[in-house]
């Protein structure tokens, strides 16, 4: 979609910022650009360590489960912990589980079927529990809105804790005011509770977990030998389950993927391996496209089991052969995706391109990637969408996933309608759904006449940290901006950008000629290379804006007249030996 490019336009005293941390202008910029002003916040940005992340004794209902726990590990019954299946649930439940058991507890752990289950503890798992002699359940990334459940589980007198970090569940009366309701759990350990004062209401699952497990650590006086325990696990949790990476998050994620080149954990070590990144420096990019989605394979194709037992496994052969299956799986998810976003789209062309909620229903769909569809269709349209798909348990009921954009608080929208719904759950940006067929229509109905998203809203807007002209960039400038890292949610990759950059030639690179390399040329005549990865949609454009007889000249290093405004981000490139500044071009458009 075309977008409204803005440049961020955040005053402080760069230069003083600079010097004093030795960090160029445009580092500085950045860093204000991303809402770290304070002295303090600036440091921990740029230096901060595990040592700086926040005490885990002020969240809500810790102390009270914690103690709980304890007692229950004191008085040898039996523990069950219970997950999500995907990323967060399974690195969650492991770290549950490595630290109660570590502990002394008689623990076992059980992650639902995405199929047979649906989302979080449910009435089924409740009542093998009741028949194993399970006489406590802690829930880890659910739990919030299992209400029958958690009821369940009290009428036979299990004690249950519930650690999450999802929207608490509302009830809107006719005036729109809302009501939370809360699960009978014994403690409710959720950043998001209303009466939580923990200021990072951004940890994952696993995060809350983590700081569980060190708490439970403290009051059963176990020493925390090692404080880099399970942060590569967390960090992991962290850019998967798109968490923003800002204060402890940051500092989790940053500490997390230096670990991760050289995993202790032999099972990570494996899948690294199997996916061709041993020896690398992993990068948020690494773990959020390739170590991430093959563990979460295994909960959309398979069970999510063997994603939690490649974390615990002790035998590098049988790590292997986990590893190998969930990149494989992985590859069928990928192709699946695919198939499924191009029907998705074309519903939206053919059906509903003038809603403003996109409400897809493609009943062959694979009802696990309904949430990996959504989340392409909404980037492609900028719309809230919901994708929604056949109940492979219930023929009656259909079932999905929503993705949402900024605005559009999709887990307070549904809320308003959730007389529709048999289940549902998530927060402002994501939620899952499911509701009976009948109800299809009166769901789409609903959700777009409730919704007063403006036009303004619904147009993507490119933030433009610094202006900056390409005769600036140095090498030394790209290596320093490294600092940044990691990028994600929060914290994005830097966008600069210079107008009305000629474009003196370019030719199709790559093994089947799918990249375009240009050689830009500013006002006063600084050339530089730029390379695209994905370049038809530019070259689509340059023939629509320029003509086709343009383009051609472009292709053959003649005078032309194309002109583009560029947003870009700096690189090396490396080659033969040879290091030569290039960009890469994520945006462009018509100059003026």
């Amino acid at each position: 979609m075309e977008a409204n490019w803005r440049i961020c336009a955040k005053k402080a005293d760069f230069k003083g910022i600079g010097d004093k941390y030795n960090i160029d202008q445009v580092i500085a910029r950045v860093i204000v650009n991303r809402d770290v002003n304070e002295e303090a916040d600036i440091s921990s940005y740029l230096k901060g360590t595990i040592s700086d992340v926040l005490p885990y004794s002020h969240i809500r209902d810790i102390q009270k489960g914690c103690e709980l726990i304890k007692g229950s590990i004191e008085a040898g019954e039996p523990i069950r912990i219970v997950s999500d299946y995907d990323v967060d649930g399974i690195t969650s439940n492991y770290i549950l589980y490595k630290g109660l058991l570590e502990l002394g507890a008689k623990v076992s752990y059980e992650i639902p079927d995405r199929i047979i289950d649906g989302y979080g503890i449910n009435q089924r798992i409740v009542e093998e529990a009741y028949k194993d002699g399970i006489q406590t359940i802690i829930t880890c990334d659910n739990g919030v809105s299992a209400f029958e459940a958690i009821d369940l589980a009290k009428s036979y007198g299990m004690k249950v804790v519930v650690t999450d970090h999802h929207e608490i569940p509302v009830d809107f009366d006719t005036e729109g005011h809302k009501t939370y309701r809360y699960v009978a759990a014994d403690a409710l350990i959720d950043i998001k509770h209303p009466e939580c004062t923990y200021p990072n209401k951004f940890l994952c699952g696993a995060g809350v977990a983590y700081k569980f497990i060190r708490q439970l650590y403290d009051i059963c006086d176990k020493p925390w030998e090692d404080p880099y325990r399970y942060v590569d696990i967390l960090a992991i949790a962290t850019v998967c389950d798109i968490m923003e990476l800002k204060g402890e998050n940051r500092i989790y994620v940053k500490e997390g993927l230096k670990m991760l080149k050289d995993s202790s954990n032999i099972g990570l070590r494996t899948l690294i391996k199997c996916l061709e990144l041993e020896g690398k420096d992993i990068t948020s990019y690494h773990v959020g496209f390739l170590i991430g989605p093959s563990m979460n394979a295994t909960g959309r194709l398979d069970t999510a089991k063997k994603g939690l037992e490649l974390l615990l496994s002790e035998d590098e052969s049988k790590a292997q052969i986990l590893a190998e299956e969930m990149v494989a799986l992985n590859r069928d998810r990928k192709l699946m995706t695919e198939q499924g976003k191009k029907a998705a789209s074309d519903m939206v062309c053919e059906q509903c391109k003038d809603d403003t909620v996109l409400v897809l229903y493609l009943p062959t769909l694979h009802e696990s990637i309904a949430g990996i569809v959504a989340g392409r269709i909404k980037e492609e349209f900028y719309k809230p969408v919901f994708v929604l798909t056949d109940s492979e348990s219930d023929p009656d009921m259909i079932k999905g996933s929503g993705r949402s954009i900024e605005g559009y608080n999709m887990a307070d929208e549904l809320g308003k309608i959730s007389d529709l719904l048999s289940h549902y759950g998530g927060h402002e940006m994501a939620a899952g759904v499911s509701l009976s067929r009948e109800k299809l229509g009166d769901f789409k109905e609903r959700l777009n006449n409730n919704c007063r998203l403006t036009e303004e809203q619904l147009t993507p807007t490119l933030m433009i940290d610094v202006p900056m002209p390409i005769a600036y960039i140095s090498e030394g400038l790209v290596d320093t901006l490294n600092v940044l890292e990691p990028f994600g949610n929060g914290n994005p990759k830097p966008i600069f950008a210079q107008a009305g950059l000629l474009v003196k030639s370019a030719r199709y690179v790559g093994k089947d000629n799918q990249f375009v390399k240009f050689v830009f040329q500013d006002k006063d005549g600084y050339i530089i290379e730029g390379i695209d990865f994905n370049a038809k949609p530019i070259i689509d454009c340059i023939k629509m804006w320029f003509s086709e007889e343009e383009c051609d000249k472009m292709f053959k290093g003649m005078p032309n007249a194309i002109k583009l405004d560029v947003a870009y981000y700096p690189g090396i490139n490396e080659y033969q030996g040879r290091r030569t500044i290039q960009i890469l071009p994520t945006r462009y458009r018509k100059a003026q």
